[in-house]
């Protein structure tokens, strides 16, 4: 397994390595040895599985209270998956990281709590799998805009044009004066 930080480091990309022949393949997507030493000492609570339809953007979602890390990845079709920092202590505050994330590729992206996550479907029929850190909390979630321009993330709409949002994300609000983490 290679584990390779991002513009902000404390956002991993994670590549298993992959057993493959002409039957097929194998990896193994979670070890707690493995991602410890790699500096991913998650204990995980929650797994979900999501599906959605090309065009799909889901996010920037967060929990203040019960904050979720999250390692993502993707079974079928493909994503860009987005993670913010919104710790206002963070000398990142408010910078972004994006990934796509494939069936093909096998890529996993490690989200950590403090962080906003979201992320686009460039295919119909693509499926997430990933494990949280705490229990998912309705009184605890919050959402920030998708587009805020004072974070800029840069979707990949090419081919797609308007994304398709939830009411809630279509309603969230701007990451100033959102409440984050401290």
């Amino acid at each position: 397994m290679k584990v390779a930080d991002t513009k902000i480091p404390e956002v991993k990309i994670v590549e298993p390595k992959v057993f493959g022949d002409d039957r097929g393949f194998f990896f193994e997507s979670w070890n707690a040895c493995d991602f410890a030493v790699a500096g991913i000492d998650a204990s995980f609570v929650q797994d979900n599985h999501s599906r959605s339809a090309k065009g799909v953007l889901r996010g920037l979602h967060y929990q203040l209270e019960a904050p979720q890390g999250k390692l993502m990845r993707v079974v079928a079709g493909s994503i860009y998956d987005v993670a913010v920092d919104i710790r206002r202590s963070s000398q990142t505050y408010g910078q972004w990281v994006g990934v796509i994330l494939s069936a093909d590729n096998k890529l996993q992206m490690w989200v950590p709590q403090g962080f906003a996550h979201g992320f686009l479907s460039l295919e119909d029929g693509t499926e997430l799998l990933y494990k949280c850190t705490d229990f998912y909390s309705v009184a605890a979630e919050r959402s920030i805009l998708w587009n805020d321009p004072s974070i800029g993330v840069l979707w990949p709409l090419e081919g797609i044009g308007a994304p398709q949002l939830s009411q809630r994300d279509a309603k969230a609000g701007l990451l100033d004066p959102a409440q984050v983490f401290p």
